[in-house]
């Protein structure tokens, strides 16, 4: 008896796992490559809709994200950010390796339409080591504000690409979300 329990309920998972597989036949796997590189997560496709991972996605888009989960809602914001940077008075976007000075990030930020709590600017070196700039509470009365680090000391060790990052906090979360980056090529003199 016990043997013709078990049997039976061994045919009906093969049965419901056979259904399963055969409904899934109609998702397809996606890849997704942003900007050249290729997302470890991709996406789907299901009947004719394509799916995606949207904080993957918004990241890539130096978006902000906003999840209401009592509604079930996401909502992304993208503000416009333009960085230049500075030497003095000089911009500047490019620097011969081994290159020491004092040097600022002015950004300007615009169709903001998510209010933010604070801005963070870092930069990376080509080996990836980051160094925070400046980091500051801010409170914008509109979409739109200037931000202007102090100046500050950095050598460009190596020839390569480093990246500045403009970041924001959103008020009233504690996550930081890169909105701008700006490329700086330090070449061998």
């Amino acid at each position: 008896m016990k043997f013709r329990k078990v049997a039976i309920g061994l045919l009906l998972l093969s049965l419901l796992g056979g259904t399963v597989v055969f409904a899934n036949g109609t998702v397809q796997k996606v890849r997704l490559i942003i900007n050249g590189i290729e997302s470890e997560e991709g996406g789907v496709t299901v009947d004719g809709k394509t799916f995606l991972p949207l904080k993957q996605l918004a990241n890539s888009l130096q978006a902000i994200i906003e999840w209401d989960n009592a509604n079930k809602r996401a909502t992304v914001y993208k503000p416009n950010v333009h960085m230049f940077l500075y030497k003095g008075n000089s911009p500047f976007g490019a620097v011969d390796k081994g290159f020491q000075g004092k040097i600022s990030v002015f950004s300007q930020i615009d169709n903001l339409k998510k209010g933010v709590s604070s801005v963070k600017v870092t930069i990376t070196d080509p080996s990836g080591k980051e160094k925070l700039i400046q980091t500051e509470e801010v409170n914008p009365k509109n979409d739109n504000f200037w931000f202007r680090t102090g100046e500050f000391e950095y050598k460009f060790d190596v020839a390569g690409e480093y990246i500045v990052r403009f970041s924001v906090k959103p008020a009233g979360v504690e996550e930081w979300f890169v909105v701008s980056e700006k490329l700086v090529t330090s070449k061998n003199p």
